[in-house]
């Protein structure tokens, strides 16, 4: 099984983002992942989800969790230490639509 550094790097780049917003149907706020130290990985992994499915439904939350690799374990074993893939966890269970706002960096 590739590592998460391994398939992170086949992944598009994601420096032009700023911040990723997300929302439920009802447009609440579902989460803000900011492209900072410690989530640009999660910035990568939800642009390529963005890219690929549109929104973050039951399909693209699965093939989140394959892409986060050994970290999905981690976060089944120790919930809250990795609030971007449980929420694709969340989006499993409910069934609920995210909607992803791309909010690029300004030069």
């Amino acid at each position: 099984m590739k590592k998460f550094s391994e398939i992170l790097a086949s992944l598009e780049n994601s420096d032009h983002i700023q911040k990723i917003e997300l929302a439920k149907a009802d447009g609440s706020n579902a989460g803000l992942i900011e492209n900072k130290p410690g989530s640009q990985g999660s910035v990568k992994v939800y642009h390529h989800l963005f890219k690929k499915w549109g929104n973050i439904n039951k399909d693209a939350a699965k093939d989140g969790l394959k892409i986060y690799a050994e970290h999905t374990q981690d976060a089944e074993e120790n919930p809250g230490k990795h609030p971007n893939i449980d929420r694709l966890f969340e989006v499993i269970e409910t069934g609920d639509v995210l909607t992803v706002s791309i909010i690029e960096a300004k030069n």
